[in-house]
């Protein structure tokens, strides 16, 4: 076999991919890497029960996955934001899972939730000592992820915060995040829903607990979509519209949640 860019479900779990003239067709999808392992494990189900077709992922990023649906280059684009309304006129966007993102703080801090503008102003460098707040008279930490990181994007979309964040530290990830939390008193990250751990205390945004419940319903507001792209006016081919339909299906639900997102409420 010859080693592709690719990544393939029947070679997912070790992170290499194979191209191969065995299967009888092929879907390819394309862009946020944040959703490889919600693709990941719906692509590996999907195979299973269809041995003869392999479903493709290539971990570009959102814009290029839009780019990629838009130009025909991919069966479906993957894309960790809604589409702009420019995008829009060509393309239709599909949620088929929701990413909640919580706020994390040492166990030891004192608050127990922020509003969403709070958070922003927080992370522009604009509230810099915790007792703004009513916290301690101490510093504030900012720790978030790497440029590139799909969750950092979604909660600077959320927050408008983007290009504006005065990060103490940037790390590559969700663990990382959560242990230097852990481990300074003073410091505030943020996580998806599915990477918290007894280790850091889960604050509340705008009075609302983040819950599976509150993401679907939109109470809680730090969340982002994970959107399915494809062309408004060209029709799937047999095999990319049948995926399409698994993906969406009701279904799939105890995938999405293993996959450690949030199924979208049918």
């Amino acid at each position: 076999m010859k080693v592709s860019k690719l990544f393939s479900v029947v070679a997912l779990s070790c992170g290499v991919a194979f191209a191969s003239s065995a299967f009888a067709a092929n879907v390819s999808t394309d862009g946020s890497t944040s959703m490889e392992k919600v693709i990941g494990i719906l692509s590996e189900s999907y195979h299973n029960a269809n041995p003869d077709v392999q479903v493709t992922y290539n971990p570009t990023g959102s814009g290029a996955g839009i780019a990629a649906a838009a130009e025909g280059r991919a069966d479906i684009g993957l894309s960790s934001r809604g589409l702009k309304a420019d995008e829009q006129e060509k393309l239709v966007g599909t949620t088929v899972a929701l990413d909640g993102i919580v706020m994390v703080v040492n166990p030891s801090n004192t608050l127990h939730d922020l509003t969403v503008e709070q958070i922003g102003k927080l992370y522009k460098g604009e509230i810099s000592n915790w007792k703004e707040l009513g916290g301690a008279d101490a510093p504030v930490v900012l720790i978030g992820r790497e440029a590139g990181s799909g969750t950092r994007d979604g909660f600077e979309t959320v927050t408008h915060t983007k290009d504006a964040c005065k990060y103490r530290q940037e790390l590559t990830s969700t663990g990382d995040v959560i242990t230097t939390v852990s481990q300074n008193p003073n410091a505030i990250g943020y996580a998806s829903l599915s990477a918290v751990s007894k280790k850091v205390k889960v604050l509340t945004v705008d009075g609302i607990q983040a819950s599976e419940a509150t993401v679907q319903d939109g109470s809680y507001k730090l969340q982002r979509p994970f959107v399915f792209v494809t062309l408004k006016d060209k029709a799937l081919s047999e095999d990319a519209q049948k995926f399409f339909d698994y993906a969406m299906s009701k279904d799939v639900e105890h995938l999405i949640v293993k996959a450690g997102v949030v199924p979208v409420a049918k």
